[in-house]
């Protein structure tokens, strides 16, 4: 049987979890806004923000980041006229953002009812008669859009102004032999859209109409022989953060014991930069924001009980801490 792509981890990795440099590699990072990365995120920076806020908040340092300066940008990223935020100011707003923004309101509890009307009416008002949502007005439609309005909506308490019996039935239509689910109906099964598929049904209490033993077996499958990571489809290298998205699927699936949790956090325990902070998607690549919060949250759903806000992540389907489970990335 031909080898499965993969990666052998190295010998010089790193085998405990970092804390103190993540935090500071994350509160650098924020502080770097002329360096050309930040610049070039302008695009999706209202979730690099999440992401910060958050990698921050799971290991009880969510102090480290200025909450007034954190909140204004918020702000500052609304759209009165239609109720959503942009990724940044003078953007477009968009569901992806809108529902980051969303979260970090919930972090803080700073949610306003002003927000609560604008992202109801920005939400209700994206969704098609199929039951799908457009991401923003103009008009694509994903699969990673259907979580995002039922995420966010979810969130605020505002389920009921959608229509959630199209929106499971246009899910269940995106749904492949495999057991799987793509971006669309007859869309390749891919790990980040079952995740977005199964959180969407997990919320709106209708997982039971998915054969959830036969998506468990292909997640499952997604562990790798050799470094013991997780790839998002066949034939793929690992990569961290779908340590995260498959996890999570398998829990609320009820398979997380199908895989190797051992050799799960041994891989991502290996792609933490030991000099700088940060978590890479590969041991040895350059570290991000976005890797670096799906490596530490993935981390804390089980797999490594010392971290110190490990229970604010454990996926759930309860108000009281879906921000911190319900996330989709761009």
């Amino acid at each position: 049987m031909k080898e499965r792509k993969d990666i052998d981890l190295p010998s010089d990795r790193a085998t405990e979890f970092l804390c103190q440099q993540h935090i500071e590699y994350i509160e650098q990072w924020n502080k770097r806004k002329d360096d050309f990365e930040y610049v070039m995120s302008e695009y999706l920076r209202m979730s690099g923000l999440y992401w910060c806020v958050t990698a921050l908040d799971l290991l009880d340092a969510r102090d480290r980041l200025d909450s007034t300066a954190v909140l204004k940008f918020v702000e500052e990223c609304f759209d009165p006229s239609s109720g959503g935020f942009s990724p940044s100011p003078d953007n477009d707003p968009h569901l992806l953002y809108t529902l980051s923004a969303v979260q970090i309101l919930c972090i803080y509890n700073a949610v306003q009812q002003k927000y609560v009307e604008g992202v109801t009416r920005f939400v209700s008002s994206l969704q098609l008669s199929d039951g799908s949502f457009m991401g923003d007005k103009w008009g694509e439609v994903d699969t990673r859009f259907s979580f995002c309005a039922v995420a966010a909506l979810s969130l605020i308490g505002k389920l009921s102004c959608i229509d959630s019996k199209s929106t499971v039935s246009h899910v269940i239509q995106c749904l492949n032999f495999d057991g799987g689910f793509g971006v669309g109906p007859e869309s390749e099964t891919h790990a980040g859209q079952i995740y977005c598929c199964v959180g969407t049904l997990t919320i709106l209490n209708s997982l039971h109409q998915i054969d959830q033993s036969k998506l468990g077996f292909w997640l499952s499958q997604r562990q790798l022989e050799r470094s013991g990571g997780f790839n998002g489809r066949p034939e793929k290298l690992p990569d961290v953060c779908y340590s995260w998205w498959v996890l999570s699927s398998l829990q609320m699936l009820k398979c997380q014991d199908w895989i190797d949790t051992s050799r799960l956090k041994e891989f991502i325990l290996a792609c933490q930069d030991t000099e700088t902070g940060g978590f890479a998607d590969r041991p040895g690549d350059m570290v991000d924001p976005f890797h670096t919060l799906f490596g530490i949250a993935a981390l804390s759903i089980s797999v490594y009980a010392p971290l110190p806000g490990e229970n604010k992540a454990h996926v759930c389907t309860n108000n009281d801490t879906i921000q911190y489970a319900w996330y989709t990335g761009n």
